[in-house]
């Protein structure tokens, strides 16, 4: 057998299809958990091996350095090394480095891998009064404006066409001058963002005929995942790319869109059939990562939808065996919802799941704290997936310079593990996982990754020492492969996507999360939201648990109803009854109103939450206090429960740690106005708490 027909032998029929498609436009209709990334590989290593493609002249275009890298390494074990596999940006930022010079002249400009300060100061030349939150709103419309490819003439329209509200506070004439103002400090600085990267890689090559000669000399076979969160901006330079030619392969699933908010859109994937007449057309329906009850409920999910939204929609078929049926839980308020959801992981874990396959998703990253405090007092290790890149936070960097340090001096007396762990122990790493949540736990949690990844090694290549970890660093850190803890792991829908475990909990799906309040009236929006639920349910491959809450917090009014997404699918119940429902939907409107009419003082977006309203500020703001101050209450509310035997919250909510921690008052009359802090409290706690504030004692 030759190494082309090989490749062939393990695929099934729709794979095979794909992968003998090696020439002329393809579209892969590729629903969750189909093998589109064994079809896409096998695809390429049976081009090269049948002479077709030259590796040198392959571009294989993922959305994530992860993804790249998988891709990467599948293709080095199906015996093709030599193929390009990058991310958009990454293989552009190639492109422009290489031509600059000849094209524009000198140095390329330095990249900004942050605009803050530069939209801080563009806003501060406007004479705009606007906070942190603020800032972080407006970055985020500068990019979406750019992947647009809008300029601040064209952008105030589109804005109002696309709903894109306030940003910042802001009118979306006053955003259009901020972007002006933007682009004049980035201009006087000499430096460029990135997107730029992709504007200015894509002016060369639409200006210099000799570029995009060249360019397409050395790229002649395109394959792209995830097309459908392709921004018009990639399109544009995709375009360019290939120029006349048609030789693109492009997989995605329009069932699985959640980034539309970034600039996203699956109509690239949905009219690439209009665009391309006469491309092959190829479905992979066969769900190799889920139990048929799993898919059950996601085909369910999506036939619920209005037609118009299932366009290109691929209906899953199920190839694992059978498995348990997706449970449907509803809690009284989130503390109850925590305590299942950790009882259910426990009895996971011991009937053999292993933590690592066992995931807890929400819609808003305030979520976590509940479930946090309730593995940990179930004594269950978790980790905190989303946020900051592994190899870019502080405690990551400190600890690598240390190991450099040991590497000069390891005489390979000691055991590689013992020894990290004695240079990760100067870094403030422990045995055992702390009590507190938040920063403190994901720092420790960061610092374990490297303890087991040194484990990992020696284990691997017997005889290795620290050099060869920190080796083994530098690559990981280039390709952005973060090890991981073992551990339940917690994430949002959004940072879920394109994982997968044996058992996934997804909790909290009540009207005001999912969808979330501010999509409540609008159908796309809303339509994303079930998207994004999906994406949620499809991630799991045998045990799937699915809960809401009837109130926010102990005792609250139970106006929360379950997600309307969640109905025919979930077993009827008395809470299902004509009155009942309709008092539940009167209660819901009620609060949703109440919602929407207050907004955050950081970001405007509305408040969902109950504790998010006596803040002033919703979960996904950045916090308007010093985080180490929060983590010193939240350690010093942590020890006090621990020593009364009551949960933390009953000391103090996170709502009331997160007041204290932005105020910072200065004596007891200050704090006793703080909500949350009662007389009782006070004179409970008052002094303790003024003694973490300020160091007295």
């Amino acid at each position: 057998m030759s190494l082309s027909d090989a490749v062939l032998a393990s695929l099934d029929p729709e794979q095979r299809e794909v992968a003998t498609a090696l020439t002329g436009p393809v579209c892969v209709l590729a629903g969750a958990g189909t093998g589109k990334t064994r079809a896409l590989t096998h695809r390429i290593a049976h081009g090269v091996h049948a002479g077709v493609y030259q590796p040198q002249q392959v571009l294989a275009v993922t959305f994530t350095a992860r993804a790249a890298g998988e891709m990467r390494s599948r293709l080095r074990d199906l015996g093709v090394p030599g193929v390009q596999a990058r991310t958009f940006h990454a293989a552009a930022l190639r492109q422009l480095q290489y031509f600059w010079p000849q094209a524009v002249g000198g140095a390329l400009p330095s990249i900004v891998e942050h605009k803050a300060r530069l939209v801080a100061e563009a806003a501060g030349r406007l004479r705009l009064s606007v906070d942190r939150a603020a800032v972080r709103d407006l970055a985020a419309e500068v990019e979406w404006a750019k992947v647009g490819m809008l300029v601040p003439e064209s952008y105030a329209a589109a804005a109002r066409a696309a709903g894109r509200g306030t940003p910042g506070g802001l009118d979306a004439a006053v955003v259009a001058r901020l972007l002006q103002a933007y682009e004049d400090v980035k201009t006087e600085r000499g430096a460029i963002d990135f997107e730029d990267v992709l504007l200015l890689t894509a002016g060369i090559l639409d200006e210099r005929p000799d570029v995009a000669d060249s360019v397409r000399r050395q790229y002649r076979h395109f394959v792209v995942d995830e097309y459908q969160d392709v921004s018009a901006l990639q399109q544009r330079l995709l375009d360019l790319w290939l120029g006349e030619r048609t030789d693109l392969c492009v997989v995605g699933d329009a069932s699985q869109t959640i980034y539309s908010f970034a600039g996203a859109s699956p109509r690239h994937l949905l009219d690439f059939p209009r665009r391309f007449p006469g491309a092959r057309v190829v479905r992979l329906v066969r769900d190799y990562r889920s139990t048929p009850q799993v898919v059950a409920l996601a085909n369910g999910l999506l036939d619920r939808a209005p037609k118009a939204a299932t366009r290109a929609r691929v209906e899953l078929v199920a190839q694992r065996p059978p498995g348990p049926p997706p449970s449907f839980t509803a809690y009284d308020d989130d503390v109850a919802e925590a305590a299942g959801v950790a009882a259910g992981v426990r009895r996971l874990l011991d009937a053999g799941v292993p933590a690592g396959e066992v995931a807890v998703l929400y819609r808003t990253n305030g979520q976590s704290e509940p479930l946090e405090q309730a593995l940990t007092q179930a004594g269950i290790g978790y980790l905190l997936r989303g946020g900051e890149r592994f190899f870019a936070r502080q405690e990551v960097r400190q600890a690598v310079v240390l190991l450099r340090g040991a590497a000069r001096g390891d005489d390979g007396s000691t055991p590689l593990g013992q020894l990290v762990r004695d240079v990760l122990a100067s870094a403030g790493w422990s045995e055992e996982p702390p009590a507190a949540t938040g920063a403190v736990r994901e720092r420790w949690a960061s610092l374990q990754a490297l303890a087991h990844l040194a484990d990992d090694l020696a284990a691997a290549r017997p005889g290795a020492r620290v050099p060869d970890l920190v080796a083994e660093l530098d690559e990981r850190a280039a390709a952005q492969h973060a090890p991981v803890v073992e551990g339940v792991t917690l994430a949002s829908l959004h940072a879920a996507k394109g994982l997968e475990w044996d058992a996934v909990f997804l909790v909290g799906l009540a009207e005001g999360l999912v969808p979330i309040s501010f999509a409540a009236d609008d159908p796309e929006a809303v339509e994303e939201e079930r998207r994004l639920l999906y994406v949620g349910v499809t991630r799991a491959r045998q045990h799937l648990a699915l809960s809401w809450t009837r109130a926010r917090t102990p005792g609250g009014r139970a106006t929360r109803t379950p997600s309307r997404f969640l109905d025919g699918l979930r077993p009827a119940s008395a809470e299902d009854r004509p009155a009942a429902r309709a008092a539940r939907a009167a209660g819901g409107r009620s609060a949703r109103k109440e919602a929407l009419a207050r907004t955050c003082r950081g970001c405007g977006a509305a408040l969902a939450t109950a504790a998010e309203r006596k803040v002033g500020r919703c979960a996904d703001c950045p916090p308007g206090y010093d985080e180490a101050v929060f983590d010193s209450l939240r350690q010093w509310r942590s020890a006090t429960a621990s020593e009364a035997k009551v949960p933390a919250y009953v000391v103090f909510t996170d709502a009331t740690l997160v007041a204290i921690a932005e105020s910072r008052p200065a004596d007891t009359a200050s704090l006793a106005g703080i909500a949350g802090v009662g007389p009782a409290k006070l004179e409970r706690y008052g002094e303790a708490v003024l003694e973490v504030l300020h160091g007295r004692g």
